[in-house]
């Protein structure tokens, strides 16, 4: 695909337009799901493409906000059934008014895309809650959950005694494993405060969002002040991913 939207294909590769990009991928989507039924009852009928299909978006050649590109990827999650959704910073190689103007590929926006991509697949968020038209860009300090769960304080602090699973899922410093072991490990005792970095909860981070049995864990009430102050990101040079590299998940959780 390369680039998010239209106007970008008109104006870098005008050869190329939406509705070739789409026909294609929906022709491809059918016949996988063709393939799988007829698999069902024939167990010797071939697999289409079974590594599925994925694509590629060039990020900061135009001018596409992160919105627009995270709304595209939920599309074609949902739509097209792709597998994956990769992001690839854009670098600049040679002068064009049509290009971005020059300076280094927009790496920590790659990031950003990649962490916003695993929320949308096993976090169970839509591209509405990771970013909205008043805020159309990443938060260059805070990753798409933690700036998620600022945005949303109203639904914190959570309690590990009756927290569900999904509800687990959307504090920072709880992933999917985490989540499941809390879930598992309050069948037979509620864990302690002590005993949650053991189940893999990163307390730094989750500690501002959690209570145990009503209590909290010395940490004072969450407010913006105290979570950015204690959440915001180490600065560090993004480094460029590899296309069909591990997805990544630091400063995910």
């Amino acid at each position: 695909m390369e680039l998010p939207r239209e106007a970008g294909l008109k104006l870098l590769a005008p050869e190329k337009t939406m509705k070739d990009i789409i026909a294609p991928m929906m022709q491809i989507k059918n016949s996988i799901a063709g393939y799988a039924s007829e698999k069902k009852s024939v167990k010797s009928a071939p697999v289409f493409t079974p590594a599925g299909q994925s694509t590629q978006l060039i990020i900061g050649a135009t001018d596409d906000s992160d919105k627009s590109i995270v709304k595209l990827t939920e599309g074609l999650y949902r739509d097209m059934k792709l597998k994956r959704v990769y992001y690839s910073a854009y670098i600049h190689v040679n002068d064009d008014k049509r290009l971005a103007a020059p300076g280094g590929p927009p790496l920590l926006r790659e990031n950003r895309l990649y962490q916003a991509d695993w929320l949308m697949r096993f976090y169970g968020f839509s591209a509405d809650e990771i970013l909205d038209d008043s805020d159309p860009f990443f938060d260059a300090r805070l990753d798409p959950k933690a700036a998620w769960a600022l945005r949303n304080l109203r639904y914190f602090p959570l309690d590990i005694k009756d927290a569900s699973y999904e509800e687990l899922l959307r504090v920072p410093g709880i992933g999917l494993k985490s989540a499941a072991r809390i879930i598992s490990a309050r069948l037979f005792k509620l864990p302690a405060w002590e005993e949650l970095k053991k189940l893999g909860v990163v307390m730094k981070r989750a500690k501002y969002f959690l209570t145990i049995n009503g209590r909290r864990g010395g940490e004072p009430a969450i407010s913006e002040k105290n979570f950015r102050a204690g959440l915001l990101e180490k600065t560090a040079p993004a480094e460029q991913l590899e296309l069909f590299g591990a997805a990544p998940r630091a400063a995910l959780l």
